[in-house]
């Protein structure tokens, strides 16, 4: 019995153009008053889970990134959705009060004023890629 290779199938979302026009036009600011937001629920209580929520959204409201699903087709046509596997709720529960609250501030502030400036956007898109990880080790 021959068996096929696995396929894997990304999601990328809109294309180069689209998400330059929409980062132009709307995602540079927008991203700092989702940022700003986000980070301000984060310290209250009741508002935590939604400012969590907020800043892993972030780098889809800079740029339209999608976050990043796999859909592997096996060979008997089942498609099967994987996600990063996330560490143990209290280790990133603990390392938020510690340490993911205000790094988090000073990351997204350094990220925004560098995709702000033509000669430290790559630098500052890749770090609104990695808020998820600064605010609470999201994977």
């Amino acid at each position: 019995m021959q068996t096929q290779p696995l396929v894997i199938v990304r999601n990328d979302g809109a294309n180069l153009l689209v998400r330059a026009v929409y980062f132009v036009l709307v995602g540079w600011w927008l991203s700092a008053v989702w940022a700003v937001i986000g980070w301000v629920l984060c310290i209250t209580i009741i508002g935590l889970p939604l400012g969590v929520y907020m800043l892993n959204r972030l780098p889809q409201v800079v740029t339209l990134k999608p976050q990043r699903t796999d859909a592997h087709v096996t060979p008997a046509g089942q498609v099967v959705y994987t996600s990063a596997k996330q560490r143990p709720f209290v280790l990133r529960a603990v390392y938020f009060v510690l340490i993911g609250w205000w790094l988090s501030a000073l990351w997204i502030a350094a990220a925004w004023a560098l995709h702000a400036s033509i000669i430290g956007m790559v630098l500052g898109f890749w770090m609104f890629d990695r808020v998820p990880a600064i605010v609470s080790l999201g994977r």
